[in-house]
């Protein structure tokens, strides 16, 4: 099986070392090369751009990692195609195996990636679970539950079958996050030719130009819960999906996170910057 897993990036960072890998630069259009990656072995690879072929390279403030996914989508072949982040990838590894070879030596490998594709159609990251907040509430507390809302009278207009799913998934506590998966080609297909139909109609009902730079990545931000709106229409349907963890590739503050996170649940304070 020709598995192509792509990695969202914006500068320079190590990359792993399987060829199953294509380092990406995100938002390359009018931006200079940011050169060879090393793997931290002794090869290096050249960076591909997604603002070659067909692409929205430019949509890449709004989109954050989606442009990324689209050029994959338009100009990669392979019978599967996946999307990971620089400072995060998937892994099959245990604790104990990343604390002694390392984040990089733990990623999801091709061997591993063709044994879960072979179990299901998908390999999507394993649950976030917010428990205390459903989907729909932890963005509206966060970020701006309006969004959601016009994408949902844009699904009930031009995709009406995906209601039911879209109540479900807004009213859920956990989900799939971070716009990371694997798909076979043909579920690429149908699942993009979804998503930029609706994510391309809400761009006409958002004016981001009196939005901030953070602010204004909300399509990216979108399409984390409208995956699973897609994902569970399609489990209604017969698509069998496997969880796979997701291991960062720095640490992580989770005292600021959680802060963030109660912060804005209880006292309204909005996100302003990543977390």
């Amino acid at each position: 099986m020709d598995i192509k897993v792509l990695i969202a990036l914006h500068k320079a960072y190590q990359i792993p070392e399987d060829g199953i890998y294509i380092p990406l630069h995100v938002g390359a259009s009018g931006k200079k090369n940011i050169g060879l990656l090393s793997d931290g072995q002794s090869n290096s690879r050249t960076i591909t751009r997604d603002d070659q072929g067909d692409n929205i390279s430019t949509k890449n403030p709004y989109y954050c990692e989606l442009t990324g996914l689209y050029y994959g989508w338009k100009n990669v072949d392979a019978d599967a195609i996946g999307l990971v982040h620089y400072r995060r990838y998937f892994s099959m590894k245990s604790r104990k195996y990343i604390k002694r070879h390392g984040a990089f030596g733990s990623v999801l490998t091709y061997d591993e990636a063709t044994a879960l594709l072979t179990r299901a159609d998908i390999v999507v990251p394993k649950k976030r679970r917010y428990y205390i907040e459903s989907l729909y509430s932890h963005y509206a507390h966060t970020l701006d539950g309006t969004h959601l809302d016009l994408a949902k009278e844009i699904i009930n207009e031009k995709y009406p079958e995906y209601m039911p799913e879209l109540v479900k998934v807004y009213d859920q506590s956990w989900g799939y996050m971070f716009n990371m998966a694997i798909f076979h080609k043909q579920l690429l297909d149908e699942y993009c030719t979804w998503l930029f139909d609706i994510l391309q109609e809400l761009e006409t009902k958002i004016d981001v130009s009196q939005l901030d730079a953070f602010s204004a990545r909300l399509f990216g931000r979108v399409s984390e819960i409208l995956f699973n709106v897609w994902i569970t229409k399609k489990q209604s349907e017969g698509l069998s999906v496997v969880e796979c963890n997701v291991i960062d590739m720095e640490p992580i503050n989770w005292t600021r996170k959680i802060l963030g996170f109660l912060q804005a649940k209880f006292f309204g304070k909005k996100y302003s910057k990543s977390m």
